[in-house]
């Protein structure tokens, strides 16, 4: 219960009402490992509340995301999410080629953060930032670390780790 009641006291300090949808797509992404897409969460979510449907999870995760209760990454096109730990901020960093996605420390991008604030005025939030290029291992292979070219996501390259989207291990 003392989970449930985190997640309440979470969607609160935002300013937003606590919903049954909120807490079950909040939740079932807080339970689940590495960055998770809406597909899985609504099957996750539909365990306990089958009716939810999957433009509702579509449409909470988004909010929670915009919130800063959820990281948002774009895998293939594709939007994933996981937990945002409080205190845990990190960007993300996709390989082009392989779909494994690592996590980028604030640390590296504090810099860029602070730079685009001062020159531009614009406030980065690297908690939602997504950058692409290629992992250590598709760039070691032959013919994949030039720069400037875009990999499709292929199917007969994958790394044992890179067929998930979790954390890198």
């Amino acid at each position: 219960m003392q989970h449930q009641n985190d997640t309440a006291e979470a969607l609160r300090a935002t300013g937003h009402r606590v919903t049954i949808q909120r807490v079950a797509v909040l939740d079932a992404i807080r339970g689940m490992e590495g960055h998770v897409a809406v597909d899985q969460v609504a099957a996750k979510v539909r365990e306990k509340h089958p009716q939810m449907d999957l433009a509702t999870v579509y449409r909470t995760a988004g909010l929670l995301s915009r919130l800063h209760l959820l990281n948002e990454v774009s895998i293939g096109g594709v939007s994933h999410y996981e937990y945002a730990l409080p205190g845990q901020r990190h960007g993300h960093m996709v390989c082009e080629h392989c779909g494994r996605t690592i996590h980028a420390s604030t640390t590296h991008l504090d810099e860029l953060r602070e730079a685009l604030l001062r020159d531009t005025g614009f406030e980065l939030h690297v908690e939602h930032l997504t950058m692409s290029g290629l992992c250590r291992e598709c760039r070691q292979d032959e013919g994949h670390s030039h720069s400037g070219h875009t990999h499709a996501q292929t199917q007969h390259h994958k790394h044992p780790s890179a067929t998930e989207t979790g954390r890198q291990q």
